[in-house]
């Protein structure tokens, strides 16, 4: 029944007219969750068409959809790409974006601190949660679970139960790809300078080199594979490690941009300069990679994308939609800068 047609509309006439129940039609004017995109999208024309007003006689605004976004570090550009891929997606589906950290476990009253953390989203009305690059431990994962709370891992570090929807990157791939650029520049000492070791994306990066070298007829030597964190100084530690060996590599692959960087500069304090004395691949070609002197040559995560597809595929998680997987994968790619020369060159100055 349009707006001005002079009959007041009812909820069950808008459940009708949209081909739902009259509870589901309910659920979308309370601003349930549970509710697919579609069948939310639907009702809401339906409601618009008719001039729906409830009965305190005022028309009905649906309240917003909100979710968290939440980040073990906030600090690094990283986390800046992976939220601004989020918020984008955010605003072209009409959803709230609320940015957090994880918090730190605190026993309050009879619930367990993990299932206290996600009532307390649940009572706020989230339709669910994001966590980036953090380690989640198997009573968080059964907390949301009880809440009813939809959840999606971005690259995560560790995943508590297979079933946990997770989006990441081909890290292997990255991996095979940035040591197989180095090889094919004459270099065979490569050195690895990865992240934590129980990281899964630093484990699969670490597999990829480890296929490159193993594809080109090359050993891995044991003490050029290092494990530190994603931070500049983690890169400057391993860096120097590295470089003080009797015989250092003459390349080195770090687990990202940022401990790129660290390397870089553990170079320059022992004199070498990139890439005329070694060649440097980072990881994740953030602005970091770009503004660098030399430009560094890394492997692309779509990290922008990776956020968005996060958003995406919470929502349709909270509408009780069926994923074909729980794990979803962007392609990386090579990008080439200046930190890169063939071994022969290096030799040569």
């Amino acid at each position: 029944m349009p707006a001005g047609s002079g009959k007041r509309a009812t909820l069950a006439m808008v459940a009708d007219a949209a081909g739902v129940s009259l509870p589901t039609a309910s659920k979308v004017l309370n601003g349930r969750g549970d509710v697919s995109d579609a069948t939310r999208a639907r009702v809401e024309g339906v409601l618009r068409e008719f001039g729906y007003v409830p009965q305190t006689g005022r028309r009905t605004v649906p309240p917003a959809r909100v979710v968290d976004l939440v980040f073990d570090d906030l600090h690094s550009t990283y986390s800046l790409e992976i939220l601004r891929g989020v918020t984008d997606a955010g605003a072209e589906a009409g959803v709230d974006v609320v940015i957090g950290r994880l918090p730190v476990p605190v026993q309050s009253g009879p619930l367990t601190p993990e299932d206290s953390w996600a009532q307390r989203l649940k009572s706020s009305g989230r339709e669910g949660l994001i966590v980036v690059t953090s380690e989640l431990s198997l009573a968080q994962v059964e907390g949301f679970a009880r809440a009813g709370l939809s959840l999606v891992v971005i690259d995560p570090l560790n995943l508590p139960r297979v079933e946990v929807t997770s989006v990441g990157a081909t890290n292997w791939s990255g991996g095979l790809a940035a040591t197989g650029h180095l090889l094919s520049l004459g270099h065979r000492r490569i050195a690895y300078a990865g992240g934590p070791a129980q990281a899964s994306c630093s484990q699969a990066r670490l597999h990829g080199y480890r296929a490159a070298l193993e594809n080109a007829g090359c050993a891995a030597d044991p003490d050029l594979v290092l494990h530190g964190g994603f931070e500049y100084s983690d890169g400057l530690d391993m860096g120097t490690r590295l470089l003080a060996l009797d015989e250092p590599p003459t390349a080195i692959f770090a687990g990202n941009d940022a401990a790129a960087l660290g390397v870089l500069e553990a170079a320059r304090r022992r004199g070498l300069r990139v890439p005329d004395d070694l060649s440097l691949v980072g990881f994740d070609d953030t602005v970091l990679a770009e503004w660098s002197t030399p430009a560094l040559t890394t492997v692309r995560q779509p990290l922008q994308d990776m956020g968005r597809v996060a958003l995406r595929t919470l929502l349709r998680l909270a509408g009780g939609e069926t994923l074909d997987s729980h794990h979803v994968e962007l392609a990386t790619n090579l990008v080439v800068r200046d930190s890169t020369a063939p071994i022969s060159e290096q030799g040569a100055r």
